[in-house]
């Protein structure tokens, strides 16, 4: 967007380090990194040319909740990742330990790094991830540390404090990983990479290095005995965590305990790169003591002489309250300050490179003094979450889901270029290379559904080419009958040979498009509903206090949350119908006295 952006970190050769799964995507997550991509983010891009494994997950359910994953070699992504941005115009990497921030009265102008040194910025962007006050656990035995061999950042904590923004604590957590050369491969279930890889990109057609299959093994009872021995050695059951974890990505401890009904848990090995042989055991994070992990890892079958080459950790960190923050991801009472990542109380590399995305648009444009950039929940799976962070807040570390987004059939993974990139061609965020291709894929597309859509075929017609359809003396358009379950645009070319033109992607675009087209029209008449709410604004002063009839929890929340919309205010917990419409007549209300 041309703005002069600095990056700062206390090490330039661990950006890009993936520290924990060396893994991106998943059901949500997939369709997040769609999204980064569309709006020309790198993550989908450094994915690809990294991905080891890939596979689409709910291959066999519908488009709209099938998400793409890739088990990424970790060095790769990190050469990766380190290249693309000594490749980024406009952007100084400074090494430094960013101790404070440069301020001017209640705004922040930028930071102090830890030697004094001040660098001036209109607008800041936090993303400390488990770095604020951050504690490794193993055991008993815990030490200061925001990963693996890192400091914490205490004295950026102390400043936070300063502005009395509302802090929680969360944990998360490692298995010990593995060395792939002790384990008997030959014993366990293998899972191979898709024939057909879907990539995370846009601009991306192939894997770009050798695909490898993962293994499975399980836990077994033997294996829950053991953990179920040592609970008390454990930093989270002895009583040395006071974070909460994820619930759906939780310890092996905590599969034990509060599944002690199940005899077994599923464990995926997990290559970290083609050039070692380290493996990630996905499923038994851990905070128990070394000897116990190494006594529980050789009761799984295949891993009985396994070597641990690192072992398994929590990591407790102090986190904001995401609802301190406006839908720009900046803090309301912190003119200048924006936050992104974990630092928000979410979980994982693609809901972090989301938030920076949106806070990376936001802080430029109002370096800029122009209108922000947001997103909602009818339009992508960005707005659906920085909806839920800054309405809603967070419990335990929150994670991306299908589930969540209510327009899922029209926020799909596959349509999320032609949703998002025409925004950011607007905001000046998609480069000339991504424009062009885009523009390509957009004139096919278009080409061919206007050629489908003008054509019109009567049940004769269908019959005679092998389309079994009722004899209603209905005709319809070629995207109508594409709809149809068994039909593909192959299945239209005795109807006119000129559909042999199309390209298999926008074949296959075009057949989803077709096949989700009645269930969008209903789904528009709602999202034009909820866009009519989004419409009312809720002035940043707006007193709840004055609203008779209102609860005072309600006012409680709605005066902490701070939505600035109705349709925000809809989603805060505990809202009713009946307390909207009193929030509507105050709002209207006001809206007389100021035009009187």
């Amino acid at each position: 967007m041309g703005g002069e952006t600095a990056l700062v970190t206390l090490s330039r050769a661990s950006i890009g380090v993936m520290s924990c799964n060396p893994a991106i995507g998943g059901l949500g997550k997939g369709h997040l990194v769609r999204e980064i991509d569309a709006l020309d983010g790198v993550m989908g891009r450094v994915a690809d040319r990294a991905g080891i494994q890939f596979r689409l997950l709910n291959r066999s359910k519908g488009p709209a909740v099938q998400g793409p994953r890739a088990q990424a070699d970790r060095k790769i992504y990190l050469t990766e990742m380190q290249r693309m941005l000594a490749q980024t115009e406009h952007l100084t990497i400074i090494e430094g330990e960013a101790a404070d921030f440069r301020m001017d009265g209640s705004k922040v102008t930028g930071i102090v790094f830890a030697c004094g040194r001040e660098l001036a910025a209109r607008s800041v962007i936090l993303t400390t991830g488990t770095f604020l006050r951050g504690v490794i656990h193993i055991g008993d035995v815990s030490r200061p540390g925001g990963r693996m061999g890192d400091p914490p950042s205490l004295r950026l904590a102390e400043r936070i404090d300063s502005f009395a923004l509302p802090l929680g604590r969360l944990k998360t957590g490692t298995p010990p990983r593995l060395n792939g050369k002790t384990i008997n491969w030959s014993l366990l279930q293998e899972q191979p990479p898709d024939e057909d890889p879907v990539m995370f990109s846009f601009m991306s057609s192939h894997p770009s290095v050798r695909q490898v299959s993962c293994g499975i093994t399980h836990t077994n009872s033997r294996t829950h005995d053991i953990i179920r021995d040592n609970l008390s050695r454990s930093a989270m059951y002895g009583g040395h965590i006071e974070g909460i974890g994820p619930r759906y990505c939780p310890s092996i401890e905590d599969k034990v305990v509060r599944f002690g009904e199940k005899t077994s848990h599923q464990i995926f090995l997990e290559p970290e790169s083609l050039s070692d042989s380290v493996i990630y055991p996905n499923g038994i994070s851990t905070s128990l003591p070394p000897d116990v992990q190494e006594a529980y890892v050789r009761s799984i079958v295949g891993l009985e002489r396994a070597e641990i080459l690192q072992p398994g950790y929590a990591i407790e960190y102090d986190y904001v309250d995401p609802r301190a923050l406006d839908a720009r991801l900046a803090v309301r009472e912190v003119p200048g300050l924006f936050l992104a990542g974990q630092i928000n109380g979410t979980t994982g590399y693609e809901e972090a490179a989301a938030q920076g995305l949106v806070a990376g648009l936001n802080a430029a444009l109002y370096a800029r003094d122009e209108e922000p950039a947001l997103f909602n929940r009818t339009d992508s799976y960005i707005g659906v979450m920085v909806d839920d962070l800054t309405t809603r807040g967070v419990t335990e570390p929150y994670r991306m889901f299908t589930s969540r987004a209510e327009f899922r059939l029209s926020l799909r993974a596959d349509n999320a270029d032609q949703r998002l990139t025409p925004r950011g061609i607007e905001l000046g965020c998609v480069g000339p290379e991504r424009q062009r291709i885009f523009d390509s894929k957009m004139d096919r597309l278009n080409s061919a559904r206007n050629r489908l859509e003008t054509a019109r075929y009567t049940p004769r017609d269908l019959s005679g080419v092998g389309i079994s359809v009722a004899q209603d003396g209905t005709r319809r358009n070629g995207m109508q009958v594409l709809a149809f379950p068994d039909v593909q645009v192959e299945s239209l070319i005795p109807l006119d040979a000129d559909y042999r033109n199309i390209d298999p992607e926008t074949a296959a675009q075009l057949k989803r498009d077709a096949t989700y087209a009645s269930y969008i029209a209903r789904q528009a008449r709602d999202v034009e509903m909820l866009r009519r709410d989004e419409g009312v604004a809720i002035p940043p002063g707006f007193d709840y206090e004055q609203i008779a009839g209102l609860s005072n929890e309600l006012k409680a929340k709605l005066s902490k949350a701070r939505p600035e919309t109705i349709a925000r205010a809809a989603r805060i917990d505990g809202m009713t119908p009946a307390a909207l419409a009193l929030i509507l007549v105050c709002l209207r209300r006001s809206e007389r006295t100021r035009s009187a």
